[in-house]
């Protein structure tokens, strides 16, 4: 199983960027799906998590400025983050609770993607 992100960038505060995270691979369903990161110097903190069924959660410092979403069909997972702020600025990591098969559920991780908000 494989988590590929794309999506990340430079953007001036006040800007938007849209996160895609594709899973893919020997996949038998995909429990929640989600968005961390890490700032340099600090520790990986949780953005935003999203259920099989669309129930969301997020991190406070995104509430109202970042949406989650997902196509189960294609298995990925988005995310929107609009009014972005200096201190959105980390790499951004996509988690997939993978089942595959029946009786075997691991967490997957993508590789990162790199988002910077800066003027």
């Amino acid at each position: 199983v494989q988590l590929q992100a794309s999506g990340g960038g430079l953007v001036q505060p006040g800007g938007s960027l849209r996160l895609s995270c594709a899973a893919s691979g020997s996949i038998f369903s995909i429990n929640a799906m989600g968005w961390y990161r890490q700032a340099p110097g600090k520790q990986r903190e949780l953005v935003a998590t999203i259920t099989s069924s669309s129930s969301t959660n997020y991190a406070d410092s995104v509430k109202g400025r970042f949406t989650i979403s997902r196509n189960n069909t294609k298995n990925t997972v988005y995310l929107q983050m609009n009014s972005l702020k200096p201190e959105d600025t980390a790499v951004y990591y996509c988690l997939g609770v993978i089942w595959t098969s029946s009786i075997l559920k691991n967490d997957y991780w993508g590789q990162g993607t790199q988002v910077t908000v800066s003027s």
